[in-house]
C-alpha cells in the first residue's frame, strides 16, 4: 500500500493541518516508508511462533528484571479527600458536565 499526494492532502485536512508542498512531500515519503516497513514485517514467516506476553519474555531471568507487584505507597484516601468540596462513599463528586 502506498499513498499519493491527494491522500496526504485529505489526511492533512482531516487533521486540520496546513502543510506546505515541501512538508507534504516529506510526509508522503515518511508515511510510504512506514508502509514499506510494515510490508517487510508481514512478509516474515511466523508460523509456529508463539506471541510474547512481554517483550522481555525471551530473557531467562525475566522475573528478576520485574519488580514485585505490591503497593508501595500508603493509602491516604481520607487525608486527600479532607479538602475536597464534595465526597460520597470515598469518591470525589464533581458537577455534571454533559446533560
Amino acid at each position: 500500500m502506498s499513498l499519493n499526494s491527494s491522500d496526504i492532502s485529505r489526511i492533512a485536512n482531516l487533521a486540520r493541518l496546513e502543510l506546505t508542498p515541501d512538508q507534504s512531500q516529506r510526509m508522503l515519503a515518511q508515511i510510504n516508508n512506514f508502509f514499506e516497513l510494515v510490508e517487510q514485517m508481514r512478509a516474515v514467516d511466523t508460523t509456529g511462533i508463539e506471541p510474547l506476553a512481554h517483550p522481555l519474555a525471551t530473557v531467562s531471568e525475566m522475573a528478576l528484571r520485574l519488580r514485585e507487584d505490591r503497593a508501595s505507597e500508603p493509602d491516604n484516601r481520607e487525608a486527600n479527600q479532607l479538602t475536597a468540596p464534595a465526597v460520597e462513599r470515598g469518591l470525589f463528586l464533581v458537577p455534571r458536565v454533559i446533560e
